[in-house]
């Protein structure tokens, strides 16, 4: 009776503490995604009263060209561009594992791409990609004298600077599966040295597997990032040339300021419904929620 009753006592304070947490969640969180959901049903501009259209609204998004591309480019990108963001990622991580000449440095630089902002990285891409002076067109001239484009504003090299600016943030990746690697314990690979496994058997049956979950969170990490993706593509491309980089958050806000609000939230639905899937499939595929060890 003693025990029980000091449970219950414990229950109590730990929903004391979680209380606040759960109402900020609620307030700030949960209330606005039920809102956004509710008035994609309706048509609303900001002025009247929100009028319930039904399915409206997703016909509409559904049957808009700018729509059907911005799929096809989120598709594209998830596929492509995570896949150079934490493929790189991880190569580095692994190459800076071995501790070459100058990691530690390396490591701290690392955190750069993180305090400089969405504005200021949209002038550097702007510059490493500029015809006249840019980084990547001197690279290709050294092999084509005759390369003169500008990334950001022709079809299709505008698709392909946005892909490649995902690059500069691979260093979160790294830091992320370092954090990993450094916790395997140093008995793993003595025990392995002792068995006769070379550097490659190491990788593949002990490394790669231990970093499962750091691989994982960073591909959910960089996938929701390309849904959620607003200030790189509007600060450089504005979702052209034409359709060929446009997004649903590009989508979101031309609604927003043609005060049509149901069609926008439906895009923030999608947006939503999106992010969702990604995280059930990767979290899936790589059994986020089972431990390195089970």
């Amino acid at each position: 009776m003693k025990a029980s009753s000091l449970e219950r006592r414990n229950y109590k304070w730990i929903a004391l503490f979680l209380l606040p947490s759960v109402l900020v969640f609620l307030f700030f969180y949960l209330q606005p995604i039920l809102s956004i959901f509710l008035t994609s049903f309706t048509k609303y501009d900001g002025f009247n009263s929100p009028r319930f259209v039904g399915l409206q609204n997703y016909i509409q998004l559904f049957g808009q060209e700018s729509f059907q591309l911005s799929m096809k480019n989120l598709f594209l990108w998830s596929l492509i561009a995570t896949t150079l963001h934490v493929g790189f990622g991880t190569i580095l991580a692994f190459i800076l594992f071995q501790k070459p000449r100058g990691w530690k440095f390396t490591r701290a630089v690392f955190m750069v791409p993180n305090v400089i902002s969405a504005a200021a990285w949209a002038l550097i891409y702007r510059f490493i990609f500029n015809d006249e002076m840019g980084f990547m067109n001197g690279l290709i001239r050294l092999f084509n004298k005759d390369f003169h484009h500008q990334w950001f504003f022709e079809s299709p090299y505008a698709f392909w600077a946005v892909t490649l600016t995902w690059l500069f943030y691979a260093v979160i990746v790294t830091l992320l599966v370092m954090n990993d690697l450094y916790s395997i314990p140093e008995e793993v690979f003595s025990a392995a040295k002792v068995d006769g496994a070379n550097t490659l058997q190491i990788l593949w049956h002990i490394e790669l597997p231990m970093c499962r979950i750091s691989i994982g969170t960073s591909i959910i990490a960089s996938i929701t990032a390309r849904i959620a993706m607003y200030e790189q593509i509007a600060l450089t491309t504005s979702g052209g040339p034409g359709n060929d980089t446009m997004n649903l958050p590009l989508i979101l806000m031309k609604n927003i300021l043609d005060l049509k609000y149901g069609l926008a939230n439906a895009s923030g639905v999608m947006m939503f419904l999106a992010g969702i899937l990604v995280l059930l499939l990767v979290h899936k595929g790589f059994r986020l929620n089972e431990g390195i060890y089970d």
